[in-house]
């Protein structure tokens, strides 16, 4: 029981993390680093970090993590060390990638470790004479000290509406055993002219409790 319930706990502060890069790879040596922060009206907080690294052309790795702290005072997390590589040729419209990680999930003094497997798609689109892009990110997460799983699909549009401003509209699904859980999440991008950061602006609203809606402020930066 304490289990289960450290488990739903992680998945309702937590099913929402940084930007998801769907299939695309980075190039080797290139860096992606998103950081966000999350504060809701009943004072439930949390940050996000979120890192991709062109380890070689036709492989990326990356670290997925989040610390929250509720209402309550009780704190929470997890980690994720990643690697994504493509699924057959990286080219084309339609891109297809894998990803498998291993990490771990707390709450207080409890660890729970945990791999991680997933499967990705994206493509490039095109709406109103203006680009953008949409992705699909299914996996699944197992619990190594039982045998509870979290399964999540992450889905995606984006569209560039100037060379500064980026819309985006994002939905968070997750599922443990029977318990379901939907998450939607609309965000502004902006990126000032000659930087090389963006600066993201937006909300996660829980569609089961759209009372406990956050609100986000994110920053991203290539190198």
């Amino acid at each position: 029981m304490r289990l289960w319930v450290a488990l739903i706990m992680i998945m309702c502060l937590c099913a929402a993390t940084a930007a998801q890069a769907g299939p695309w790879l980075r190039k080797k040596g290139s860096l992606f680093t998103s950081i966000s922060v999350t504060g809701t009206a009943m004072g439930d907080f949390g940050n996000s970090t979120y890192l991709e690294y062109g380890w070689r052309d036709a492989m990326t790795i990356g670290l997925d993590a989040s610390l929250n702290n509720n209402r309550l005072g009780e704190r929470s997390g997890f980690g994720t060390v990643f690697l994504r590589r493509a699924l057959g040729p990286n080219k084309g419209k339609n891109r297809w990638a894998y990803e498998l990680g291993v990490g771990s999930a707390w709450v207080s003094e409890l660890m729970l470790p945990h791999v991680k497997g997933g499967v990705s798609w994206g493509r490039g689109i095109e709406m109103w004479d203006r680009n953008g892009w949409m992705t699909v990110d299914a996996s699944i997460r197992w619990d190594v000290s039982g045998d509870a799983h979290l399964t999540k699909v992450d889905t995606t549009v984006g569209l560039n509406f100037t060379d500064v401003t980026t819309g985006m509209v994002q939905l968070y699904l997750s599922r443990q055993n029977s318990n379901i859980f939907a998450t939607f999440a609309p965000s502004v991008v902006i990126k000032p002219r000659k930087a090389k950061f963006r600066i993201q602006f937006g909300s996660e609203i829980p569609m089961d409790n759209v009372e406990n809606a956050a609100l986000k402020l994110g920053i991203w930066r290539e190198f």
